[in-house]
């Protein structure tokens, strides 16, 4: 058999296995195309061809040459494919809404159609019934509850019962785990709360692990079931999950979100331009007060330190002004965004090549306290777009950024303050900033918070979700900075920018780094 042939024959049996069958003219034009390709290049030219005509939603499965000519000059034009961007911001009210299906045991994105702000009642339940489901699952995977770990004599210690057992039972029942929602039905008392129904506590005895258990979050409660009462001996957050270890029950699907139907996570074209963008780094600012004149000099010394080599985004977090003005608040703040852009003018390098992006905070117009939170308006914002173009970017609360193949997660709230404050118990050791990474990654939410504390748009509660856990979460809070990592993912906040001595944080995608830095006080 010629070599042409042969090829010809590789080829077809490629395409077979993604389900398409070739025209003859059609190996012919791609055998030619590749004749003088190594082998190993030969596979990923079809491997690219074969994904981008999956994507194409074609017809029927028999290709012809005009298909083959066309998916060859847009793969090998572009590095990228059409759906794979560098830097993409993905606001709160496009995230995508994921499901657990039970039949085919793994996750599946629900369309979402009706953009209501205020929906059907049902709602309220149905947001934290999904959260108990991911948590749920999540758990039974877990080494210590799944059935390999059941195997042994004392099996009754790992194994996770429903609160309906519980209540069906008249005699005491020992050794107990329940996983559920810690919840007040009746004022002073706490009741754990599942699917199946919900028990009181006597915890009087309990021992709390590390961890921040507020009303409204989910635990493993661990003890007896003696009289109706369910006497908790130790109460400890579900185990949290791995990106790596969530990854097979997900696949290829986009859960983050942005245009791609498939997870940008994989891509081997963004992975390339990550790691050879060794110097790229995305800037953190937080209360970011545009009316304060040593706020704004110390903006344009950052500016100018970074002209020469721009960063890929500087995020600015709210609130942008120091004070309440009023219903001159708008205009105020008008007024400083332009003198920020007129800054920004000065800065050819950095306009040209770095994204400014803007998540508002609690102050800032004008929206209710319920997250998420919606953009700073465009009546506020149009005149500075105008002049910035696609440079600037005004973004909902929380947000989601991806560059490349990182997922970073920003949200702008005062968690640590909510947080204990509403702890039914403070740890008497260890770090609140350990305990409060270790709650939210837990908790797979920004707010596990009770909606009195934190209110939330119940249809859109999606866009606080932690699962699968992203690389980069960024909690900007008034607390004072600090940096963890916890199963891979960071957990940073940059601190109040003006009550920190004008401190930042500054993250390499590169290298999944993050740095500390601050302008230096020109008056020394």
């Amino acid at each position: 058999m010629s070599d042409s042939k042969q090829l010809r024959l590789e080829i077809s049996n490629a395409f077979k296995l993604s389900g398409f069958t070739l025209r003859r003219e059609a190996s012919s034009f791609l055998a030619e195309k590749l004749s003088d390709v190594s082998n190993h290049e030969r596979s990923k030219v079809i491997d690219n061809l074969t994904k981008h005509l999956l994507h194409q939603c074609l017809s029927h499965p028999v290709l012809e040459k005009e298909h083959l000519e066309t998916a060859y000059i847009e793969c090998s034009t572009s590095g990228l494919e059409e759906t794979e961007t560098v830097l993409n911001v993905i606001d709160a009210f496009s995230v995508p809404k994921i499901c657990y299906d039970s039949e085919r045991k793994k996750f599946v994105k629900e369309i979402n159609t009706n953009n209501n702000l205020y929906p059907d009642p049902k709602w309220k339940a149905e947001f934290l019934i999904n959260r108990y489901t991911i948590i749920w699952h999540r758990t039974t995977r877990n080494k210590l509850f799944a059935k390999e770990a059941l195997s042994g004599e004392n099996d009754s210690q790992f194994r996770l019962r429903k609160v309906e057992v519980l209540l069906s039972s008249s005699s005491r029942v020992d050794d107990v785990i329940v996983l559920g929602l810690l919840t007040q039905l009746t004022e002073g008392k706490y009741y754990i709360e599942d699917p199946t129904g919900s028990v009181v506590l006597d915890m009087t005895q309990t021992r709390y692990h590390s961890g921040l258990f507020t009303e409204n979050s989910f635990v493993l409660a661990e003890g007896y079931y003696d009289d109706k009462t369910f006497h908790v001996m130790g109460l400890v957050l579900p185990p949290s999950e791995s990106r790596a270890m969530s990854l097979p029950y997900f696949g290829n699907l986009n859960t983050f979100g942005g245009k791609s139907k498939t997870l940008l996570k994989n891509s081997q074209n963004l992975l390339k331009i990550e790691e050879e963008n060794e110097d790229g780094m995305i800037i953190f600012l937080s209360d970011v007060w545009l009316d304060n004149l040593k706020v704004v000099s110390k903006l344009k010394t950052l500016f100018s330190g970074y002209n020469e080599f721009p960063p890929i985004a500087i995020i600015f977090m709210g609130e942008f002004l120091s004070c309440p003005y009023g219903y001159e608040h708008s205009s105020q703040l008008k007024a400083a965004l332009i003198s920020l852009v007129d800054i920004i003018l000065q800065f050819p390098n950095l306009k040209e090549s770095c994204k400014f992006i803007f998540v508002p905070g609690r102050g800032d117009p004008a929206a209710a306290n319920i997250l998420p939170r919606p953009a700073i308006p465009n009546v506020v914002t149009q005149e500075i777009r105008d002049k910035l173009g696609d440079t600037v970017i005004f973004t909902t609360n929380p947000c989601r950024i991806q560059y490349c193949t990182q997922e970073i997660v920003v949200i702008r709230q005062d968690l640590v303050t909510k947080m204990c404050r509403n702890a039914i118990h403070f740890p008497e050791s260890g770090d609140i900033p350990d305990h409060l990474t270790k709650t939210l990654l837990s908790q797979c939410t920004f707010s596990p918070l009770s909606l009195g504390v934190q209110p939330v748009y119940w249809k859109y509660a999606d866009a606080l979700n932690l699962y699968p856990m992203p690389d980069l979460v960024v909690v900007a809070d008034q607390f004072q900075p600090y940096t963890r990592t916890y199963q891979n993912c960071h957990v940073i906040n940059p601190g109040s920018f003006p009550r920190t001595e004008f401190s930042f944080k500054v993250y390499i995608p590169a290298s999944r780094t993050v740095e500390d830095s601050q302008i230096p006080n020109e008056d020394t």
